[in-house]
């Protein structure tokens, strides 16, 4: 359910992102931790982005990042 909500949320514009190319070697949870603060919300990454569920993505892949946590507990609290 939260990850349709994320996805509907980033549809409507309602969650503010930013979009990076993956590097060799990245992870989604290192990402999130990077720039949520929490590796744990790897999967909000990974549903924004509207790819799998592996923390490993080949390089090159554009990932969609919250640019505000607030706006990720304000969708699936």
């Amino acid at each position: 359910k939260s990850v349709m909500l994320i996805r509907r949320a980033n549809d409507f514009g309602l969650m503010p992102t930013i979009s990076i190319k993956i590097k060799e070697e990245q992870r989604l949870d290192h990402l999130a931790f990077e720039h949520l603060r929490d590796s744990e919300l790897w999967w909000v990454l990974a549903a924004l982005s509207g790819i799998g569920w592996g923390l490993q993505v080949p390089p090159g892949t554009i990932i969609k990042i919250p640019i505000d946590i607030n706006s990720i507990k304000a969708i699936v609290g």
